[in-house]
């Protein structure tokens, strides 16, 4: 059997995930780092460097399929983003493509279907019968990432100040937040206020919220329920812009850390109209399937299963660790 192994790189705005596997489908080491997304991380170029040390003298690799954030949207940063794979892994067969198009091929295993992403940001990729895929949202934050986390996050200090200021009804999230950052409750304006003030990631930080939101709307409080049925709505509405590219009644799917929230995916199956399909293989699991299909391995199903299986079960390093195959 060969003994070739294949590197996957799964890059977000919170963190990214390089994960090396061998032809079995064993995934063997795993390694995480801070955000990579090049349109608003000053340091993803440090960052993504980083997570791969670990794994630049494996004599071994053969492929690498890097699914890196904004891909294939900004010319300039696309072509830095190909450099910083190149330069680190000269000799290896290589594919980089966009990280939602590999969390589409994960979730799928190659398969058509149309995947909807919240994590810090928010898109939906579709891939027709025909192999042709089509995406909408992924505008940022700046622009859009309409039901993210970030979003959720964003709009929840919006509800807590307007909350205390007396501009909308009482809401948990106003003491839940300053509790959950740590900050003095008794002088909000100054409190908050300073602390957007000295972010140093703003999208990953604000996006960190997001969980406090769910946590608060598993509980009933209003403030927090209504923002997740927001965002449920505006993910809905990637869906519904999307559908047309897929065939009638297209098996739909999720992804991206937002989905950890089980409120969220109910309202968005509510507003679709019918559940999720479960997703076959995680991003980095996408990451894998694309280095594998560089080399033509036969990646069945018994592949894709024990891909998902080792991926839940290898022990994730920090960047830079000392990993060991």
């Amino acid at each position: 059997m060969s003994t070739d192994l294949i590197l996957g790189i799964d890059g977000g705005g919170s963190k990214v995930l390089v994960a090396l596997a061998d032809r079995a489908g064993n995934v063997l080491s795993m390694v995480r780092s801070g955000g990579v997304n090049p349109m608003d991380n000053p340091t993803w170029r440090w960052e993504l460097d980083r997570s791969l040390r670990p794994f630049i003298e494996e004599q071994r690799l053969t492929a690498i399929a890097a699914a890196l954030p904004a891909y294939g949207e900004v010319a300039r940063l696309s072509e830095q983003q190909r450099d910083a794979i190149k330069i680190s892994f000269p000799k290896a067969r290589q594919h980089i493509l966009n990280d939602v198009d590999a969390a589409h091929l994960g979730a799928f295993a190659g398969k058509p279907g149309i995947l909807i992403l919240s994590g810090t940001g928010s898109m939906a990729w579709a891939r027709n019968a025909d192999g042709v895929s089509a995406r909408v949202g992924g505008w940022g934050d700046v622009i859009g990432d309409e039901g993210s986390s970030y979003w959720i996050g964003r709009a929840a200090l919006g509800l807590a100040s307007q909350s205390l200021d007396g501009r909308a009804p009482p809401t948990a999230l106003a003491a839940a937040i300053f509790e959950f950052l740590e900050l003095d409750g008794s002088d909000p304006i100054n409190a908050l206020g300073g602390w957007a003030s000295e972010l140093t990631s703003p999208r990953a930080e604000i996006a960190r919220l997001s969980v406090l939101v769910d946590r608060l709307a598993s509980t009933g409080d209003a403030g927090a329920k209504h923002l997740i049925e927001q965002a449920a709505a505006e993910l809905a509405k990637h869906m519904e812009a999307i559908s047309p590219h897929c065939e009638a009644a297209a098996d739909w799917t999720y992804a991206g850390g937002t989905f950890a929230s089980s409120t969220l995916l109910a309202a968005l199956e509510r507003h679709i109209g019918r559940p999720a399909a479960e997703p076959r293989l995680p991003p980095i699991g996408g990451a894998l399937l694309a280095a594998a299909q560089l080399l033509d391995w036969p990646v069945d199903d018994g592949w894709i299963r024990q891909i998902a299986a080792t991926v839940a079960t290898v022990t994730v390093h920090s960047g830079e660790a000392d990993v060991k195959q």
